[in-house]
């Protein structure tokens, strides 16, 4: 262990920093050693990785001081965010900016920062074809990330600048997997018109981000979108009738017929689904999954995904 480079990895019991760790735990040859960080160290999870061999220790991305303290004496850190803990996008703005400082304090040799487009870029402010949210944001759970980025590369830090697409696993956890309407068929919704949209494993996401590091200095300076699959939503509605052994449709809306819905953060969802729509080349050409097999040779397509995880998913 005290041969191997410490990477410390930020929101270790979330699915994109559990991940890395599990992957790093999991190669037996690996150079580097894992330093998990959490809230809190006697959680299920934590003690799970602390089983698993990981070092656990507790730091809050809120507070700059305990930021530096998890990074001493580490190689490298992943850094990632919790906008849905919160729906600040100023928060994570702040949080990244303090996570750049203490990595070129730390001497950090390369960290990977989870970021998204700022969509402002592509849709300005003053354009109504999409809502401005909260005055001035087009997407926070994108913008804020995506604002942060300069923080990294003006502090000089060596970095990969990873971007995730859909997660599949919404479908489990967060209500986007097919319904069943008054019909009694199952629907799937998306505001994707026939466009297609990148998605991913949740699970994938630490896998690629492991391959990174283990590509030592070739991807520090670049930005690299990781994707599973690029499906529009007929091919995915087809692909879950399969798995499920049920028919599923494919029930298009607007986007503006999805902020509607108004759960909490549908008008970010929205919005986001009409960037991924009105700049899908944009979005699919940065998030690429043959590079991402190559960073990951588990990769799970949308196919494989779904014969591990289906049966998990609620139809009520």
């Amino acid at each position: 262990m005290e041969n191997k480079k410490i990477i410390t990895v930020f929101g270790a019991t979330g699915a994109q920093g559990g991940g890395l760790v599990r992957a790093i735990l999991a190669d037996s040859n690996s150079e580097f050693s894992v330093r998990a960080v959490t809230r809190d160290v006697t959680s299920d999870k934590a003690k799970e990785l602390a089983a698993l061999g990981a070092e656990v220790v507790a730091a809050d991305i809120d507070d700059a001081d305990s930021i530096k303290k998890a990074l001493d004496g580490a190689y490298g850190a992943y850094f990632v965010t919790f906008f849905w803990a919160h729906f600040s996008a100023e928060k994570e703005t702040e949080e990244a900016k303090n996570m750049a400082a203490a990595a070129k304090e730390a001497g950090i040799k390369h960290a990977i920062w989870s970021t998204l487009e700022d969509v402002r870029n592509f849709v300005p402010l003053n354009d109504d074809s999409m809502p401005t949210l909260r005055g001035k944001y087009k997407v926070p759970h994108f913008d804020g990330k995506g604002e942060a980025d300069h923080f990294f590369t003006e502090a000089g830090v060596p970095v990969t600048f990873l971007m995730a697409s859909w997660y599949w696993d919404n479908m489990i956890y967060f209500g986007s997997g097919p319904k069943k309407g008054a019909d009694g068929k199952l629907a799937f919704t998306l505001p994707m018109g026939d466009k297609k949209m990148a998605g991913i494993a949740a699970e994938d996401i630490g896998k690629c981000a492991y391959g990174i590091f283990k590509k030592g200095n070739q991807f520090i300076g670049k930005r690299v979108g990781i994707a599973g699959d690029q499906l529009t939503g007929d091919e995915m509605a087809a692909k879950l009738s399969k798995a499920l052994n049920k028919e599923v449709f494919y029930h298009k809306v607007t986007p503006a017929q999805y902020r509607a819905f108004g759960f909490p953060g549908a008008d970010d969802l929205g919005n986001m689904f009409q960037f991924y729509s009105d700049f899908d080349e944009d979005c699919n050409k940065s998030r690429d999954p043959k590079l991402s097999k190559e960073l990951n040779p588990d990769l799970l397509s949308f196919e494989k995904w779904l014969k591990k995880y289906a049966q998990l998913i609620p139809l009520d």
